[in-house]
Parts: structure tokens; sequence; C-alpha cells
């Protein structure tokens, strides 16, 4: 009986990927393994009851961490760019320029437009207009 109260909770857990179910499905497979000892009945939901605490207070947090790659609040998409530094691959005027952020490649403009930006020179991305980010010598 636990065998398939653990198979059916970890199935479970693909669809709630709540890290909640799982723990419990180990609890269960635990518990299995108590019967297979065999244990009576009211230790084995003893060994249940505290293999699944255990690893709700253990280690769901800690997988929970693991898997968070962002820290909460921490800026994503076009707002992290924005304050990144660049390095510029292609003069940056007016009319055209190219500079390397991050590893991409994005075209540029100066933010003050009176600004002309030689290659080699990092910039700062100010703002980010479409495809093209807007950035001020450093």
């Amino acid at each position: 009986m636990w065998l398939v109260v653990g198979v059916a909770l970890a199935i479970a857990e693909v669809f709630t990927t709540t890290f909640v179910l799982v723990m419990l499905a180990a609890g269960a497979f635990a518990a299995a393994a108590g019967a297979a000892l065999g244990l009576p009945w009211y230790l084995q939901v003893l060994v249940f009851s505290v293999v699944s605490a255990a690893a709700l207070a253990l280690a769901r947090p800690a997988i929970r961490r693991h898997l968070q790659t962002d820290a909460p609040g921490a800026p994503m998409g076009l707002a992290a760019i924005e304050g990144a530094l660049g390095l510029v691959l292609e003069r940056v005027d007016l009319d055209h320029g190219l500079i390397k952020i991050e590893g991409e490649m994005w075209s540029a403009r100066p933010y003050d437009a009176t600004q002309v930006i030689e290659k080699g020179e990092r910039v700062r991305v100010i703002e980010i207009k479409g495809a093209t980010a807007l950035v001020w010598r450093e």
C-alpha cells in the first residue's frame, strides 16, 4: 500500500511542482521499507510522519533555494540591461553604432545626441528603445 501511495504522490508532484508531494512520497517509501521489515502499522505511520516532516523541513527549502535563479526583486529582461556596462564595437553616433552588452551585440545611439563614442570605449546603457541601446560614455 505504501508503495502505491508513494508512486501516486510522486506522479502528482509532476503536475503541481510545489515540492510538497514529493516529500510526502519520500515518507511513503520509507514507510514501505518499514513495512518490508515487518514493522507494525502504527510504527509505519510514525516513520511516514517523521520522514515526511524532516524532508519538508530540511530538504524542501534547500531545493527551492537551489532552483531559484533570480533573487526576489532582481531586474529581469530589458530592465536588467539598463544600467549595464557595454563595450563599443563600432563607432556610436547619432546615425549608427554597435556595442556588446554581456556577450550580446546591440545597436546603439548616444543618449546625448552630441556625443560621438569611439570603438573600444566603455559605455553605460541608460535606456533601451526598441532594439537600440541609448548609451552614455563611461
